[in-house]
C-alpha cells in the first residue's frame, strides 16, 4: 500500500441511510475538506461519486496525490432489512434443515400472542439437507455424501440460487466435510457464490454460526458487485489509491476479504464514529465518553472508556421490532459495542392512538426526506422541529448546498399540531424534547447495564444531528461536559482515517481449565494468529508492527453463556493456570460483583485480535486557524425551554474561532457540516485540539 508520505492526502467515504459523507484530510498541512450529500438509496455508488467528484473539483484535490481511500456503508445491512439480497440456499447436516428457522424458540414478547418472528433469510424449500455427520470432537461419525451433495446443489441451481451458505453439524470442530462440500459445488457451479460456517463464524452454538454463515451468503454476490463497482469508478477518476474497507470491529482490511466475508461490514459505519469519537475525546475528557452519534435515520450511543470503546462478539440484524432484544438475525461477528436509538433527523412525528405524541422509529431518511428538504415529504420529522426551534439556518444547511423550504416544514407541522392542539411552536419543541428523551433513556439502560455511571463521562456529540441534541440530552443525564469536534457532521468518515487494519479470529476449544491440554491450547492461539497476520499483510501492511491481545469466552462449568475475559500474554502452558484463572475471576467480579464457591471452570472460545497501525493514520489534531473575523455573525430567534418563548440569540461562526476563545450561550455555533446547540447558563471554549467543550450549569 502506497502511503500517504508519498501521496498527500487520504479519502473518507461513509454511507449513511440519509447523508454520505465524504472528507478528504492533507497529510502535507493539516486540513480537511469534506461534503454531506444525499444518499441514494437506488445507487449508493452514484451518491458516492458525485460527493467524490465535487470535493476533487471545488476543493482542488489532485486524484493523482490521494494514497488511499477507506469506505464504510450500511449497503448491506439495508440489504439484509429490505431483503433485497441473492436468491440464497442452505446445505446443512441430514436433519438438521429447519435449525435456522426453529432457532432459541424464544419469544421476544412474551405476552404478545400476535408475534412475529423474523422469517430466515433462506425459506424452507431452499434449504437442502446431505448425509454426514461429525460429533462435538470433530470426529466423523457418517461420512459426506458428495454425489447426493450433488444431486441437491442441482436443484437449488433450478430453483434460481446464486449463493450458497454450508452449515454442517459441529464444523467448528472439525471443518473437514464443509470444506470437502465447498470445493465440490466450486467445481460443479463455478459461478456460484459459496459461505461456510466454518470460515465465516468458526465457534459453538449450531443455530448462530448457520444464520450468521446464511447472512454472508445473502449478501456476498451484492458485495462483490458494489465492491467492484466502486473501485473501478474510483479508478476511473484517476484515484490509483487501495481501497480500504471500515469493518464492524473498527478496523480495517482489504476488498478482497471484504468480499469473502462480507458480514463483517455490517455495522461499518457506526464502528468509524465510535473510533471518531475515541480520538476526539482523547484529550478533552480523558478518553472516557459516551460517544453520541445522531444522524439522519438512527441515532447510536457506544461506551469508551480510557480511549477504547466496547467491544462485543454478537448483534442482532433486521430485528422485526427495532429495538426489541430477541427479534432479529443473530450475528456472530466481532463488533464495537453500540446502542441504535430510532432517533435521526427524519424520524417521523406522529399521534398514536391515544393522542400521545411519538417520534420515530419510522424515518423520512433521504427520500422523500423530512419536509423542509422539498422533495415531497410531508410528515413533520425532527429536522423540520429543530429548522422551526430556530436552531438550523435555512440559508446555512449543509454549508448552503440545499434550497430549504420553510413554508412546506411549518406546514407539515401544522397538520399534527392542529390535530394535538397545540401551536407550531409547542409541538416542535415536544419534538425534540420526545426525542431527547427517547435517547437519554436508552442511554441509561444501555450504561447501567454494563454498571456504569453516567456522570463520570463526557458527552461527545457527532453527526449531523448530534450536536443539535447533545445539550439536552447531556441536561438529562446530569452530565457536566459536551465536547464537540470541529466538522463533527463529518466525523464518522473522519474516524475511517484513524483506523488500524485489525483482524479477529475465534476457535472453540470448550475445555476444562484444570484439564487443559496445554500444547494444544498454545497451538491454537498460534494457528489463529498466524491467520491473521496473513490478512494483515494481504493489506499491503508489515505484519511485525501488529499488536496482539488474546482473548477467550470462560464460564463456570454448568452456565449456559461466558464471560468475555482479556487473557495476559502468551505464550502458555501448566505454569499459566493461576494467571488465567485470575483474569477470569477479575472479568467476572466486575460483571456479577462475586464469584460461586468451588466451582470448576471452563474455556469455551478463544479469540485473538491481531492490529497493525496504517501508515498516515496518525492525524494532526489542533484548532483550525480562524478564516472570519467576528465570532458572532448574526442573530436569530430561538426557542429555550428556560425562556418559555422565541427570542433572539447569537449565531457564532466556527470559522472565527480560535484555541483559547471562550463564550458563554445561550446561541448556536454554525460549521458547514453541523450546528452545536448551546443552552442558558452554558459556557463553551475551544480547546488546543480544535473541539468545542462546553460546561453545563
Amino acid at each position: 500500500m502506497s502511503e500517504p508520505s508519498h501521496r498527500r492526502f487520504s479519502l473518507g467515504i461513509d454511507i449513511g441511510g440519509t447523508f454520505t459523507d465524504i472528507v478528504v484530510y492533507d497529510h502535507a498541512e493539516g486540513r480537511r475538506f469534506s461534503r454531506k450529500v444525499l444518499t441514494t438509496h437506488d445507487d449508493p455508488s452514484r451518491g458516492v461519486i458525485d460527493g467524490v467528484d465535487r470535493v476533487l473539483a471545488e476543493d482542488g484535490v489532485p486524484a493523482a496525490e490521494i494514497g488511499r481511500v477507506v469506505h464504510a456503508t450500511t449497503l448491506f445491512t439495508n440489504a439484509m432489512i429490505e431483503r433485497k439480497g441473492a436468491v440464497t440456499g442452505l446445505v446443512t447436516t441430514a436433519g438438521f434443515r429447519d435449525a435456522l428457522e426453529i432457532g432459541r424458540e424464544r419469544k421476544y414478547e412474551l405476552y404478545d400472542v400476535h408475534i412475529e418472528k423474523p422469517q430466515p433469510l433462506v425459506p424452507r424449500h431452499l434449504r437442502a439437507e446431505v448425509p454426514e455427520r461429525m460429533d462435538a470432537r470433530g470426529a466423523v461419525r457418517i461420512p459426506l455424501d458428495e454425489a447426493a451433495l450433488e444431486t441437491v446443489v442441482d436443484g437449488l441451481v433450478r430453483e434460481g440460487v446464486t449463493s450458497v451458505a454450508v452449515a454442517f453439524l459441529h464444523a467448528y470442530a472439525n471443518p473437514a466435510h464443509e470444506r470437502a462440500a465447498a470445493a465440490v459445488v466450486a467445481r460443479r457451479f463455478p459461478e456460484l457464490a459459496v459461505s461456510t460456517s466454518s470460515d465465516v463464524a468458526p465457534e459453538i452454538r449450531e443455530y448462530e454460526r448457520t444464520s450468521t454463515a446464511v447472512a454472508n451468503a445473502y449478501i456476498k454476490p451484492l458485495a462483490r458487485g458494489y465492491l467492484d463497482a466502486i473501485a473501478a469508478q474510483l479508478a476511473r477518476r484517476d484515484i490509483a489509491a487501495p481501497l480500504l474497507l471500515m469493518i464492524s470491529n473498527g478496523g480495517l482490511t482489504h476488498v478482497e476479504e471484504a468480499k469473502r466475508v462480507p458480514v463483517q461490514l455490517l455495522e461499518s459505519g457506526p464502528a468509524a464514529g465510535a473510533l471518531a469519537a475515541a480520538w476526539f475525546g482523547a484529550e478533552d475528557a480523558g478518553g472516557d465518553v459516551l460517544a453520541f452519534d445522531m444522524g439522519g435515520t438512527t441515532a447510536k450511543l457506544s461506551v469508551v472508556d480510557g480511549g477504547k470503546p466496547l467491544v462485543a462478539y454478537h448483534f442482532e440484524a433486521a430485528r422485526q421490532k427495532r429495538f426489541a432484544e430477541g427479534s432479529g438475525l443473530p450475528i456472530r461477528i466481532s463488533t464495537i459495542e453500540l446502542i441504535e436509538i430510532g432517533a435521526g433527523g427524519g424520524s417521523i412525528a406522529h399521534l398514536d392512538a391515544i393522542g400521545l405524541l411519538k417520534v420515530g422509529p419510522e424515518s423520512a431518511g433521504s427520500e422523500p426526506g423530512p419536509a423542509a428538504y422539498g422533495l415531497g415529504g410531508v410528515k413533520p420529522t425532527v429536522t423540520d422541529a429543530d429548522f422551526l426551534l430556530g436552531y438550523l439556518n435555512p440559508d446555512f444547511f449543509a454549508g448552503g448546498s440545499m434550497a430549504i423550504d420553510m413554508a412546506a416544514a411549518r406546514g407539515a407541522m401544522a397538520r399534527v399540531a392542529d390535530a394535538a392542539n397545540l401551536t407550531v411552536e409547542q409541538l416542535a419543541w415536544g419534538i425534540h424534547d420526545v426525542v431527547n428523551e427517547n435517547m437519554a433513556s436508552a442511554a441509561r439502560v444501555h450504561i447501567a447495564e454494563r454498571g456504569k455511571d453516567p456522570r463520570r463521562y463526557a458527552l461527545l456529540c457527532t453527526g449531523g444531528g448530534g450536536p443539535l441534541h447533545a445539550y439536552y440530552v447531556a441536561r438529562k443525564l446530569n452530565l457536566k461536559r459536551i465536547v464537540c469536534p470541529s466538522s463533527a457532521g463529518v466525523a464518522s468518515a473522519m474516524g475511517l482515517l484513524i483506523a488500524p487494519a485489525k483482524v479477529d479470529r475465534v476457535a472453540t476449544v470448550a475445555q476444562r481449565l484444570d484439564a487443559l491440554d496445554w500444547a494444544a491450547f498454545e497451538s491454537t492461539f498460534g494457528r489463529l494468529e498466524a491467520d491473521a497476520r496473513r490478512i494483515v499483510g494481504e493489506t499491503g501492511l508489515d505484519p511485525a508492527t501488529a499488536r496482539i491481545e488474546r482473548i477467550a469466552d470462560v464460564r463456570y462449568v454448568g452456565q449456559a453463556f461466558e464471560v468475555v475475559v482479556d487473557l495476559p500474554p502468551g505464550p502458555y502452558d501448566a505454569g499459566s493456570l493461576p494467571a488465567l484463572m485470575a483474569a477470569f475471576e477479575a472479568a467476572y467480579v466486575e460483571k456479577f460483583t462475586r464469584t460461586p464457591p468451588a466451582v470448576s471452570v471452563e474455556i469455551i472460545n478463544v479469540r485473538v485480535s491481531v492490529a497493525a497501525p496504517v501508515p498516515g493514520g496518525e492525524l494532526g489534531i489542533r484548532a483550525d486557524a480562524k478564516t472570519a473575523a467576528e465570532p458572532i455573525k448574526g442573530y436569530r430567534r430561538m426557542y429555550f425551554p428556560e425562556w418559555g418563548e422565541h427570542r433572539e440569540a447569537p449565531v457564532f461562526d466556527r470559522y472565527a474561532m480560535a484555541a483559547g476563545d471562550r463564550f458563554e450561550g445561550p446561541g448556536v455555533v454554525e460549521e458547514r457540516e453541523s450546528t452545536l446547540v448551546i443552552g442558558p447558563g452554558a459556557s463553551f471554549r475551544v480547546s488546543e485540539t480544535g473541539n468545542l467543550v462546553v460546561d453545563l450549569p
